[in-house]
């Protein structure tokens, strides 16, 4: 996957952010037993100075292996001696060590296998963030929180055909996005929200993009029209710094899409929409899709093959009643 280099800067970063906390974690605590226990001072040297002799032992030749032995066992003693007196006064063992995020590559992003240098996951995640970060930089998430959305707005007679009010079906509605904010994970399940213009599907799903993110998740929240453009773009001009958009919208947490079936619409990108759609339900990461088109019209729009895919593994909400921006 391809990042500009804006987002594999911010990326390297937030690494070296974790592994400069842990480390200076690890140092404070070691100051602070250094103060509390003067022999602990004295054995962590001892350890570092066996570690310069043998080195020096080495160099110098004679009998080296009994030399060693000496060092090491004198190693040893030392080590064990500093991991009692850690654990009798209540520190762990490896106090002294920092503690990464991240045990597999230290939070350096890298790690050795098999003889090559592989990119961590702890890596790929962030760039995925980070790259996340930047396109929701334009989306307007501090607008639309669970807390601002106002039910009072719906009218409480009853519709004909649901034989509920739009007040008590907004009221589900509400419950249901907020409850699935507060326990999402990228294996939650896919939502579809149709419905009329101004019936608050966007501010939904952007308060369900605020929560998601506060809980340490990447999200990308993009309008169709836009993301439309900005893929016909990448593919007809091959530009390097938008190479990895196509996956980004494949591998976030969640991915949201509005005003689906407002863009400009051509064979290239309902293509790809099906391709990034399909892919994401292949690997069971969810999808949230905002239309003003019902079934028939999308089917229309699209194809019936892509409205299944859709249809087949997602939620349908169905908002119902009249503008409440006029209203407000």
């Amino acid at each position: 996957m391809g990042f500009n280099s804006t987002i594999q800067k911010r990326a390297a970063d937030v690494l070296f952010q974790r592994r400069l906390l842990a480390e200076k974690r690890a140092d404070a605590v070691k100051r602070e037993v250094f103060e509390k226990y003067p022999r602990a001072r004295e054995l962590d040297r001892g350890i570092s100075d066996s570690g310069v002799a043998a080195a020096r032992a080495v160099l110098k030749g004679g009998d080296v292996v009994e030399e060693m032995k000496k060092l090491r066992d004198s190693n040893l003693s030392m080590q064990a001696e500093l991991k009692k007196l850690l654990t009798d006064n209540g520190y762990p063992a490896d106090a002294f060590e920092p503690h990464y995020q991240c045990k597999r590559c230290g939070d350096t992003g890298y790690y050795e296998e098999q003889g090559r240098t592989v990119v961590c996951t702890c890596l790929r995640q962030t760039l995925v963030q980070e790259a996340c970060a930047e396109l929701n930089r334009t989306a307007p998430l501090a607008l639309s929180t669970f807390e601002s959305f106002r039910l009072d707005y719906y009218d409480k007679q009853p519709d004909p055909g649901l034989r509920l009010s739009p007040y008590e079906l907004m009221d589900k509605i509400f419950k249901f996005c907020k409850g699935y904010a507060q326990s999402f994970t990228p294996t939650s399940e896919s939502i579809l929200m149709k419905g009329g213009t101004g019936l608050g599907k966007t501010h939904l799903s952007l308060a369900i993009a605020n929560e998601v993110i506060r809980r340490g998740y990447g999200v990308m929240y993009v309008s169709a029209p836009a993301i439309a453009q900005q893929l016909e773009k990448q593919y007809f001009s091959r530009s390097q710094t938008d190479e990895s958009l196509a996956d980004m919208l494949t591998d976030c947490d969640l991915l949201i899409i509005d005003d689906l079936g407002t863009e400009f619409r051509t064979q290239f990108t309902v293509s790809q929409f099906y391709n990034i759609f399909n892919a994401r339900m292949l690997r069971h990461k969810p999808v949230i899709i905002n239309t003003n088109l019902n079934l028939r019209e999308l089917e229309q729009a699209y194809s019936e093959r892509f409205v299944s895919r859709i249809i087949g593994g997602s939620t349908k909400l169905d908002f119902i009643g009249k503008d409440i921006r006029v209203r407000k």
